[in-house]
């Protein structure tokens, strides 16, 4: 049978607390955030309204929720204590969506008439983070003193106009809806061709997750000026968001004096591991490796491995392995071990332990590795990621196969229409 995906009524998550995963509470929702989208697709709940002990109200994207009931909010236990600030994309679903008046939809058993929202439910995607709004619940009758008299109902989001976007519209709302349904690299590219002023529109827009994903797949050029039009603490916030590599490689790019302002305003983990990475040349081992590989301790299980493994935002590149190291298991790690390749987590059982079925015939690279003997190690054993150990036996990182042909292709390759299509908004 299958699993029922949570429904829950946002009027029930008002000032509910929140709690991170040993149980304190970091504070109250107090709205939730959401995006309309084009097409008649449902209203998608980017995160939460959260205000903490010292009454500042702040983001909590869903990605790090872990559970909403109506009695409580679980999070990752990461929270980034920067001040809210709705975007012009963006929607308050208590503030304006409720006691909103709308129509309803024409059709069999409706009249388009008017209605007044009273509340509205959320329901999670199955197998996903992601939130969308599923329900709304309804008052017919007059506005007002006396909307109480009314017939209420629960209906269906697509029967309620009012809340979705104009496909056609040009507005940088309209265009971040549209660039929703594109892959990065596909966002990059329309983004690429607008106009700067249009291109600052749609990057203030769009949120740290999204930004930092599409900056990855964006030219240098085009990431300079990117970042140099956001506000400084809205910088760091997308910089952390970065693979290091990629927030490593940008920060390189611009003046120190900006580089450092930056640096100073991101969490001090996320900056060690940048400045890490900016201390090594840009074409070596060290320089290409991101700090994130998937690293487990020696008595972690396959069944561990696979749940790591099935993280969605990792890249297919990272998830191809597991790298298995002594404690501590951040980077730079206790001594490597070895590498659990994913098909040989797919043949074990789930208990069994990952230290007793890794490979450690290959050698790893040392940092100061150049690019040539890189790409030469991934073409001759086949692999999509190699470690990264440094003199003293400690995994740095992880070389995966798509860095490396960032750096083997011609620098215009992203010029290049992978469709053959014109991109969304030229010319805009």
């Amino acid at each position: 049978m299958a699993a029922v995906t949570p429904r829950v009524f946002v009027s029930h998550l008002s000032g509910v607390p929140v709690f991170d995963p040993n149980g304190d509470q970091v504070g109250r929702v107090r709205d939730l955030v959401a995006m309309l989208r084009v097409g008649g697709r449902p209203p998608r709940i980017l995160g939460l309204v959260v205000e903490v002990i010292s009454r500042r109200r702040i983001f909590l994207p869903m990605a790090r929720v872990t559970g909403v009931e109506s009695g409580q909010v679980i999070t990752t236990g990461v929270v980034n204590m920067r001040r809210f600030e709705q975007r012009p994309t963006e929607r308050l679903v208590l503030g304006e969506f409720l006691d909103r008046r709308v129509r309803l939809v024409e059709g069999p058993g409706q009249d388009g008439e008017e209605v007044t929202v009273l509340d509205v439910a959320i329901q999670q995607l199955p197998a996903r983070r992601d939130w969308e709004i599923d329900k709304y619940f309804v008052r017919k009758g007059r506005g007002g003193a006396l909307r109480r008299k009314g017939e209420t109902l629960t209906v269906e989001w697509s029967a309620v106009s009012g809340f979705s976007l104009d496909e056609h519209g040009q507005g940088a709302e309209s265009l971040v809806a549209t660039f929703e349904r594109l892959r990065p690299t596909d966002v990059a590219n329309a983004l690429h061709h607008l106009s700067p002023k249009r291109r600052a529109e749609v990057a203030a827009a769009l949120d740290d997750d999204r930004l930092a994903d599409v900056l990855e797949e964006l030219p240098e050029d085009d990431q300079v000026e990117i970042i140099g039009k956001l506000a400084e603490e809205r910088a760091a916030d997308v910089l952390e968001a970065m693979d290091p590599d990629d927030a490593a490689d940008l920060l390189s790019e611009l003046p120190e004096e900006d580089k450092e302002r930056l640096l100073a305003l991101m969490r001090p983990d996320d900056a060690a591991d940048v400045r890490r990475l900016m201390s090594y040349e840009e074409r070596t081992a060290g320089g290409l490796m991101t700090t994130e590989p998937i690293v487990l301790l020696p008595d972690a299980t396959v069944a561990d491995a696979l749940a790591r493994v099935r993280q969605a935002d990792l890249s297919p590149a990272l998830a191809a392995q597991v790298y298995v190291c002594r404690s501590p298991d951040d980077t730079p790690t206790g001594k490597y071990l070895g590498t659990v390749h994913f098909q040989r987590l797919l043949r074990d059982p789930p208990f069994t332990l990952v230290s007793s079925i890794v490979d450690s015939d290959l050698v790893p690279l040392s940092p100061d590795t150049p690019l040539p003997t890189v790409t030469s190690y991934l073409a001759a054993y086949n692999m999509v990621s190699v470690p990264v150990v440094d003199e003293t036996g400690s995994l740095l990182g992880a070389v995966t196969v798509d860095d490396v042909l960032d750096h083997l292709l011609p620098d215009d390759w992203r010029e290049t229409d992978l469709h053959g299509e014109e991109g969304i908004g030229h010319g805009g």
